[in-house]
């Protein structure tokens, strides 16, 4: 190895600058932090209602920048989807007996953001729809996470009319993984790879 080609120690370190070294510091709570589970449950409940309706400005975009009309197809029928899982977190906070509102979900906003480059990063065609789809999945696996969490709070809290709703929408975001997988697996991947 060429003096050159070796890594340097200074270029090496600058890669992890934005991982703090201190990661096991105890962090201190907010004075207005939750110290019940109800409390975390609402709070969870706030931050996926702010992105589900932030997916629901995005999904349009994302299917009118796929090219292949399985994608698109699915992105549109998710559309819909997600559209009536806001309905349904409305009555979750109903049955809760707390206001729907939003707290910016700053996990969603990075996905997004995420997917948003992807789009920037590549051309139309098979490798964006491959990206699409990557980006997708990545959404639907943080909120299969948060539903499956949320169910378990609210069975935790005895909520059960809450958990079946929130079940029914943990169950829909499986099949749209499912169905985003098929896609890339039985079509996008393949042309991408041409």
């Amino acid at each position: 190895m060429k003096n050159s080609e070796k890594p340097s120690a200074t270029k090496a370190a600058n890669t992890n600058d934005s991982v703090p070294n201190n990661a096991s510091a105890i962090v201190e709570p907010a004075s207005d932090a939750t110290t019940e589970l109800r409390g975390l449950f609402i709070d969870s409940l706030k931050d996926i209602y702010w992105a589900e309706n932030a997916l629901v400005g995005a999904l349009p975009k994302m299917a009118a920048n796929a090219t292949a009309a399985s994608l698109a197809s699915a992105i549109k029928e998710h559309h819909a989807v997600t559209q009536n899982q806001i309905t349904r977190l409305e009555k979750v906070f109903e049955i809760v007996g707390e206001k729907a509102e939003g707290k910016k979900c700053e996990a969603m906003a990075g996905l997004l953001k995420e997917g948003d480059s992807i789009l920037e990063e590549t051309v139309p065609g098979a490798v964006r729809d491959a990206g699409i789809i990557a980006a997708s999945q990545k959404i639907e696996h943080y909120e299969i996470a948060t539903y499956g969490t949320l169910v378990a709070f609210a069975k935790t809290l005895g909520e059960n009319d809450a958990a079946k709703l929130l079940t029914q929408t943990l169950a829909e975001e499986k099949e749209a993984d499912c169905l985003l997988n098929d896609v890339a697996l039985n079509a996008v991947n393949i042309v991408a790879a041409e």
